[in-house]
């Protein structure tokens, strides 16, 4: 049966812990935020320059000039404060963010992220996720566990232009959950998704790793 993005999402959302800052990137990570446990406080960061992102505004009440990182309408908080660009970067730099939550292109094994790029594509830019694989903590990536061709993106080595090197702790998709730990210990399959099989996981990867379900 496996995972939808709204599962996936709140999977990742398990990891947060009270009092944690914490960053989510575009896609699937920024539905995390609709599943933070009640009762735990989360202040969100977001790279071009507020703490304390709201929840997203219902319709009509969008306001154009209060935008998260990826460009989505948000809304603000009693405690949001604005700063600029730098100061943001310099929280994500300086190791004062305790979780980031990422899409992701391709994981390896090793811990390997590839998220920003395609060569030959247009692409806008490389965006924070660099700096934040670097001063992050704890790195989590949400993606699909396949490209819409069936080709698996949890591979022994990436192949697209590298965001960082051996920074991913924990993946997940719709099959499962993985353990990284950057490199650190081998890949380990640590929760499936319901109805998901060991064997279907590793008929869809290339990595190598280890099952502890």
């Amino acid at each position: 049966m496996a995972w939808t993005r709204e599962d996936m999402a709140a999977r990742a959302a398990a990891e947060l812990r009270d009092g944690f800052y914490v960053n989510l990137g575009i896609g699937i990570p920024t539905l995390v935020a609709n599943y933070i446990p009640e009762g735990m406080h989360v202040t969100l960061q977001s790279e071009n320059g507020m703490l304390g992102m709201g929840p997203f505004p219902y319709e009509g009440e969008e306001d154009a000039d209060l935008i998260n990182a990826g460009k989505q309408t948000i809304t603000e908080l009693d405690s949001s404060s604005y700063f600029s660009s730098a100061d943001s970067f310099a929280m994500i730099r300086g190791g004062h963010i305790a979780l980031s939550i990422l899409g992701g292109m391709q994981v390896a094994e090793n811990g390997d992220l590839a998220n920003w790029m395609v060569p030959g594509k247009m692409v806008k830019g490389m965006g924070g996720a660099m700096d934040l694989v670097a001063g992050v903590k704890r790195v989590v990536v949400v993606m699909d566990h396949c490209e819409k061709t069936g080709a698996p993106k949890l591979l022994h080595r990436c192949t697209l232009p590298l965001t960082g090197a051996g920074v991913v702790d924990l993946l997940i998709t719709e099959l499962g959950v993985f353990e990284i730990n950057r490199g650190r210990t081998p890949a380990r399959l640590i929760e499936l998704a319901p109805g998901v099989t060991v064997d279907e996981v590793k008929s869809k990867t290339e990595a190598a790793f280890e099952v502890a379900v």
